[in-house]
């Protein structure tokens, strides 16, 4: 079975080696057709504390590191100014 990845923006850096990543998911509505935006909040690993708030990275699944901790950051793709 392969890893899901998600791409989504750092919401906080407040924890020691965690992060908490808000990712997006675009749908339409299934009857009215507008665009819905969902956001879901992942809690990842980040080893060395690299990500700050406002940056954009690709998450992915890994094995459970805490009782909420089920994703690790594979890639930091834009850093904020």
């Amino acid at each position: 079975m392969a890893t899901k990845e998600r791409v989504g923006v750092v919401v906080s850096n407040k924890m020691d080696k965690t992060v908490v990543v808000a990712v997006e998911n675009r749908s339409p509505h299934p009857k009215y057709k507008k665009i819905v935006v969902k956001t879901k909040k992942f809690k990842a690993h980040d080893e060395e504390n690299k990500c700050q708030e406002g940056d954009r990275v690709r998450i992915q699944e890994t094995r459970p590191l805490s009782k909420t901790k089920r994703w690790q950051v594979t890639e930091i793709m834009s850093h904020q100014s």
